[in-house]
């Protein structure tokens, strides 16, 4: 079958990335050809090896729509208008024009909301409504999409990015460190409406406790126009560069990267879902309800929210989760092969959902 997938693919944001490379590792040798709504075709084929469609050329999404057999959306936030009701405009039109065109639509592990708008409450209830199928990755999107009015059944499977296999590493590799400091993980974005000075100054604080504890901060840069900035700018704030992980390409390089630190702290989910696939404890903060629905999944106790949230709270909290790293590393594993079969379950509603 010839597959449209869309999503904010291609755009800088290694989250959404894994999604899709998620999603295409479960496909494989199923027979399927994919094709991708992207932000850059060029950075798709060299990072990924995938075919892309602009995704802001009206005439191409036309054509491509036309010639598949299937429109596939496999994940993530894109239903929701906490900025603006752009994102939610574009993809239910998407989803209106395949159904005119006579398409199978399938929205597969979708985190759902949030939606506060008319607007957007109005287009995601008609995108998910005229759906072929529809799946979510937690309990949170089922009770979004009910609230708006959606009453087709719908199963909870869980994000796509769990489906990527864990990358292969060095014999020898060890978590990270220098003169007895281990490598720590942190994955800030932007949150509030006051330009960010609250998050640059629980994680520059946050640096600087790491360091006095003996461990070397390395700060994740997982979407590329969003955090890169607000990376420099906690620099700044701390008085100099930081060790960091920047300009990555791929989420499987993150992955490789994250096999080698003690631990993360995560306010953004896939850094979290990445590390989890390593088996690297994650300790998350929560500015969204799926950061929150994501830890309580892997076993951690409700996350703290960056609200009045401070740098000291944090580090206490991650060194609680790293107390027995060994034993959280193993129970992290065994989560995540069972989180691994639940995303299956995408696979699952698509193939039966293609046959039909």
């Amino acid at each position: 079958m010839r597959l449209l997938l869309a999503g904010y693919f291609g755009c800088g944001n290694l989250g959404d990335d894994a999604i899709l490379l998620g999603f295409v590792r479960g496909i494989e040798g199923r027979g399927h050809t994919v094709q991708v709504l992207t932000g850059s075709v060029e950075g798709l084929m060299r990072s990924y090896g995938l075919t892309g469609i602009y995704r802001k050329d009206p005439a191409a999404i036309s054509r491509s729509i036309q010639e598949c057999d299937a429109l596939v959306f496999p994940g993530g936030s894109i239903f929701q208008d906490v900025t603006s009701t752009r994102s939610v405009a574009y993809y239910a039109k998407i989803v209106a024009d395949a159904k005119k065109a006579g398409k199978k639509v399938l929205l597969l592990g979708q985190g759902v909301g949030p939606l506060t708008t008319f607007l957007g409450k109005r287009w995601s209830a008609n995108a998910f409504g005229s759906a072929d199928a529809v799946t979510v990755r937690d309990p949170a999107s089922v009770s979004a999409l009910q609230s708006i009015g959606v009453k087709k059944p719908t199963s909870v499977a869980a994000d796509m990015a769990w489906l990527l296999p864990s990358p292969s590493l060095p014999e020898d590799s060890k978590v990270f460190g220098a003169a007895g400091a281990r490598s720590v993980g942190i994955s800030a974005r932007p949150y509030g409406k006051d330009k960010n000075k609250l998050v640059i100054e629980v994680f520059s604080e946050l640096a600087r406790t790491l360091t006095r504890g003996g461990f070397i901060p390395t700060f994740v840069e997982m979407d590329h126009a969003e955090d890169g900035p607000l990376i420099q700018k906690i620099a700044n704030a701390v008085g100099g560069k930081v060790p960091d992980m920047r300009n990555i390409s791929s989420p499987v390089q993150i992955q490789q990267r994250m096999a080698r630190m003690e631990g993360v702290i995560a306010m953004r989910l896939h850094a979290g879902i990445l590390a989890a696939t390593v088996g690297v404890p994650a300790f998350m903060i929560s500015y969204d309800p799926k950061v929150t629905a994501f830890a309580n999944a892997i076993g951690q106790p409700s996350p703290p929210s960056m609200q009045g949230l401070t740098a000291q709270r944090i580090y206490d909290g991650f060194v609680a989760t790293i107390k027995d790293r060994e034993r959280a590393s193993q129970a992290l594993v065994k989560r995540r092969d069972e989180l691994a079969k639940q995303a299956q379950v995408n696979i699952d509603v698509l193939e039966s959902t293609l046959a039909g």
